[in-house]
């Protein structure tokens, strides 16, 4: 087909393909993309951990917050500094608000940052399609934030 020894179809779309922060060509493959800052730092917890467990992975973490993961990395929940003051013995489901807002890979830096000055926020979090957590982007390391102190 046309020269090429090898044609494949990505069934799921152009759209999907980038929101997974998979290879591109083209005019704007240069570009960067969040999916590029996603920080790994944060602490992630299972449903059945204690807040007691999950509590000093917090504390060693540059985030006031823990993410609850299903085995597969998928994201289910956030854990904010409220619950894991509380009763050490809660486990993340009790305790968790589910669904978490994220962006995908492919999201644009300037865009996320507006987005996240509009919101008066310090971070958002990153996703697959599928829904696995990818990172942390903290409003520091996008464009036009202020320089540190």
């Amino acid at each position: 087909m046309l020269g090429f020894e090898q044609v494949f179809d990505y069934l799921p779309g152009k759209a999907d393909w980038l929101a997974r922060g998979l290879p591109t060509e083209g005019d704007r493959a240069g570009e960067r993309r969040v999916g590029e800052l996603a920080r790994q730092d944060v602490a992630t917890c299972h449903l059945s951990e204690r807040m007691g467990d999950v509590r000093p992975r917090v504390e060693a973490s540059p985030y006031g917050f823990a993410l609850v993961v299903a085995d597969s990395d998928v994201l289910l929940g956030r854990l904010r500094r409220e619950v894991l003051d509380g009763d050490p013995d809660r486990r993340a489901e009790e305790v968790m608000e589910p669904g978490p807002s994220t962006v995908r890979m492919d999201t644009a830096p300037d865009s996320l940052a507006e987005r996240l000055d509009r919101s008066n926020l310090k971070t958002a979090l990153v996703s697959t399609p599928d829904g696995a957590l990818v990172g942390v982007v903290r409003r520091a390391d996008l464009p036009g934030a202020d320089p540190a102190p």
